[in-house]
C-alpha cells in the first residue's frame, strides 16, 4: 500500500473551521460539513428541485474538520475520514430519522508521509476517486464505485496535484505533476493502466496547471508562469485548437487574487462565448466576476451574503447559481444573471478597474488534446514576427491538433490569430489541421511538441 497521510480540503489547514460545499457533476446535489454547538457534520443539499433544502446526515460522533463529503449521483455522500492511519470511504444516507451508512473499505496508509484527498466529483456520478501523493509517486484510486472496495488504478512518477475530468466517460484525467522542479499538466488514461502523456507545455521552464475544462466547448482555463517569469496568470485555449493560448490582461487585477470555478456549459460552436466565473479576493473581501473570452474584460457582481465561497455552477442559458448560508437562510441558492455578451469588445484599457497594465509579456505555448495521432506529414512553418494589439491582450503559441472527438471544427475567431507549427530534431513540426477530424474508435493522449521561442503573436 501507499504511505500517507491526509490532505486537508479547501478551508481545513490547521483544523480551521471547514468552508464551501462539493456540488456534483450534474449540479444536482451538494455536500458540505455543517456546525452544530461547535460540532461537525455532513449535510447534503438538494439543488435539482423548486426549492433548495438540506438535510442532515450526522452520526453517533463529531466528524473531525478535516473530513472530506462529496455528493453521489444519486443523492448519497461519499465520506473520508482519518481512523488510525487509515483512510476510510463510507456512503452516508438518510434513514427515515436517522442516518445509514455503508463502509466502502479503507486504504493502509502510515501517517506522516504524503497525502491523500478526493478528486473532484466524476461525470457520471456513480463513481468516487482519491489522490495519493506520495515522497517521489502518486497513486489514483478507485474508492467509491469499484466491485470489492478501494482500488489501485495506476501510479505515476512525480508529485501531482489537481484533478481536472476531460471527457464524460471518467477516462482521461488531467493532473498537474511536478518533475525535475517544474509542474505540467498531464493526461492519465485510467482505461490504459494510467497511461501518461503531456497535455500543456507552455515553454520548457515555466509551470503550466489546468484548472478547469468544459466538455461542451473545450475550453481550458489555465494557470502558468510563462508570459510573467516570477508571477502566475490565467489564460485560456481550447482543447484541440489550432489558436493560441491566450493570457488577457483583464485577469490581471492588483492586488487581488483571482480563481475561476465554474465555465458555462452547452456552447459546443462557441467556446469564445462560454462566461467563466470568477471568485475574487481583495483587501475589501471577496466578490464574483464574469468573464467571456471573446469580450477583454470582466464584469465585477457583488456576492450574495454568507455565499460559501469559490462554490457555484452555470445554466446552460447563462444564469449562474450560488450556494449561500446565513442565519435565517440555513440552505440558500441565489442567481444571478451577468450581462450578455457584447457583440463588440470593449474598447483598450476597459480591461481592467484598474486600467491597463504596462508590463505586457507574451506566453508561449501548446495545449494538446488527448486522443488524437499525427495525420499529415510534418510541415515547416515560417514563425511570424510579434504583433500588438492595443487591448493588451498577451497569447502563446499552440501546436495545431485536429478537433476533439465529436467536436465539430470550431468556427473563426472573433479577431485573427496565428497558429505556429514548431520544427526541428527534437520537436517535429505538428500537422496542419485535417478538413474532417479522424474519428478513432479509442482517443488516447498524443506526446506534446514543444512551441518555438519565438513564434510570439498577440492579440
Amino acid at each position: 500500500m501507499t504511505a500517507c497521510a491526509i490532505e486537508p480540503s479547501a478551508g481545513h489547514e490547521d483544523g480551521a473551521a471547514p468552508t464551501g460545499c462539493t456540488l456534483s457533476a450534474d449540479g444536482a446535489y451538494a455536500a458540505r460539513l455543517a456546525s452544530a454547538g461547535g460540532s461537525w457534520f455532513p449535510e447534503r443539499w438538494t439543488l435539482d428541485g423548486p426549492e433548495p433544502y438540506a438535510v442532515p446526515l450526522p452520526r453517533n460522533q463529531p466528524e473531525e474538520p478535516g473530513t472530506e463529503v462529496q455528493p453521489m449521483g444519486d443523492g448519497r455522500v461519499l465520506i473520508h475520514r482519518l481512523v488510525a492511519g487509515r483512510h476510510a470511504f463510507s456512503l452516508l444516507y438518510p434513514t427515515g430519522p436517522g442516518t445509514g451508512e455503508l463502509p466502502l473499505g479503507a486504504v493502509e496508509c502510515p501517517a506522516g508521509t504524503t497525502r491523500l484527498r478526493l478528486l473532484p466529483p466524476a461525470p457520471g456520478g456513480e463513481k468516487a476517486y482519491a489522490l495519493a501523493v506520495g515522497p517521489r509517486s502518486t497513486t489514483v484510486w478507485l474508492v467509491a464505485g469499484g466491485g470489492f472496495g478501494p482500488e489501485r488504478l495506476a501510479e505515476l512518477p512525480g508529485r501531482c496535484s489537481g484533478g481536472v475530468w476531460l471527457d464524460r466517460t471518467e477516462r482521461l484525467l488531467a493532473l498537474d505533476r511536478e518533475t525535475g522542479g517544474r509542474t505540467k499538466a498531464v493526461v492519465v488514461d485510467l482505461e490504459r493502466g494510467g497511461e501518461v502523456s503531456p497535455l500543456l507545455q507552455i515553454a520548457a521552464c515555466s509551470d503550466d496547471r489546468l484548472l478547469l475544462a468544459d466538455h461542451d466547448s473545450g475550453l481550458l482555463i489555465v494557470r502558468s508562469d510563462a508570459p510573467s517569469p516570477g508571477q502566475e496568470r490565467l489564460g485560456w485555449g481550447v482543447l484541440g485548437s489550432t489558436l493560441p493560448v491566450r493570457f488577457p490582461e483583464c485577469l490581471r487585477l492588483r492586488g487581488c487574487t483571482v480563481t475561476p470555478f465554474a465555465i458555462q456549459p452547452g456552447q459546443v460552436l462557441t467556446p469564445e462565448s462560454c462566461a467563466v466565473a470568477l471568485r475574487v479576493d481583495g483587501p475589501a473581501g471577496s466578490w464574483i466576476g464574469v468573464w467571456r473570452p471573446a469580450e477583454r474584460r470582466v464584469h465585477h457582481l457583488p456576492a450574495p451574503e454568507g455565499w460559501l465561497a469559490g462554490t457555484g455552477l452555470w445554466t446552460p442559458d447563462g444564469v449562474l447559481r450560488l450556494p449561500y448560508v446565513t442565519p435565517v437562510v440555513p440552505c440558500g441558492v441565489a442567481q444571478m444573471s451577468p450581462p450578455a455578451a457584447s457583440a463588440v469588445p470593449p474598447e483598450a484599457g476597459a480591461a481592467s478597474p484598474h486600467g491597463p497594465d504596462p508590463g505586457k509579456e507574451p506566453g508561449r505555448g501548446p495545449v494538446r488534446e488527448p486522443g488524437k495521432e499525427p495525420v499529415r506529414p510534418p510541415v515547416r512553418r515560417p514563425v511570424p514576427r510579434p504583433v500588438r494589439e492595443p487591448d493588451g491582450l498577451t497569447a502563446g503559441t499552440v501546436v495545431g491538433t485536429a478537433p476533439a472527438p465529436g467536436h465539430p471544427p470550431e468556427p473563426a475567431p472573433p479577431e485573427p490569430a496565428h497558429s505556429v507549427h514548431p520544427s526541428g530534431p527534437e520537436h517535429p513540426a505538428s500537422p496542419a489541421r485535417p478538413a474532417q477530424p479522424p474519428a478513432p474508435s479509442t482517443p488516447r493522449p498524443v506526446p506534446l511538441q514543444q512551441a518555438p521561442l519565438g513564434g510570439l503573436v498577440t492579440k
